[in-house]
């Protein structure tokens, strides 16, 4: 049987981003300042070390030395997060506008798919705007519902990790820490706006704080 380091480690390669809501028991072991450092000194044996976001609430897997092959790799995961950086900021900014708050989308945040089904359904400015999001190639959705919609776009954001579905019963979602990754590659990219999508992969790599 595998143990608790190995099932992490595991996770950790495979490009999972670790947090309270996505992994509790995972989170609460690396809190420890000895199994950190034990998961670090493994990841050390296959260049990569344990990187944290949100102030050490999330946890992944980055690379510790960069040679040729690291940067390609990075560059191209960089670009492919910045592609899909509209889409996802358009749907954390219905999702607030839809709950008429003022507080974003943030780690924990509680989205119940039924109550944003029907608000959507009545406003339709928020219909025309879930329609646009949900035909951007990240969702890729054909659907002129609603309902098929919204599914689809809750579907691929759970794939993608940015959503946890505890209970597939119902139909409530919760945020997880890849939401605060999110937030700190978008004031990254504010940050080097003036620089192209290729200098700005090139910049994040060579500080290493966000891939």
């Amino acid at each position: 049987m595998i143990s608790e380091q190995g099932r992490i480690l595991e996770r950790l390669l495979g490009g999972d981003f670790i947090c309270e809501i996505s992994d509790e028991d995972a989170w609460r072991y690396l809190q420890q300042p000895g199994h950190f450092e034990a998961v670090d000194q493994y990841l050390a044996t296959l260049n990569r070390s344990l990187s944290t976001a949100a102030e050490g609430q999330v946890f992944f897997a980055a690379y510790r030395t960069l040679g040729d092959n690291e940067r390609k790799v990075l560059s191209t995961q960089f670009q492919e997060i910045a592609a899909g950086l509209m889409p996802l900021v358009e749907w954390l900014l219905l999702i607030q506008q839809s709950s008429g708050s003022d507080v974003p989308v943030t780690q924990g945040s509680t989205i119940r798919s039924n109550e944003l089904q029907t608000t959507i359904e009545d406003t339709p400015a928020f219909k025309e705007q879930l329609a646009k999001i949900a035909r951007y190639r990240l969702f890729n959705s054909n659907s002129t519902e609603v309902v098929g919609q919204l599914n689809l776009v809750f579907k691929r954001l759970t794939e993608l990790g940015y959503l946890l579905r505890p209970n597939p019963d119902k139909q409530i979602y919760i945020a997880t820490g890849k939401v605060e990754y999110l937030y700190e590659v978008l004031r990254f990219i504010d940050e080097t706006e003036a620089l192209s999508l290729s200098e700005q992969a090139e910049s994040a790599i060579a500080q290493g704080s966000l891939l």
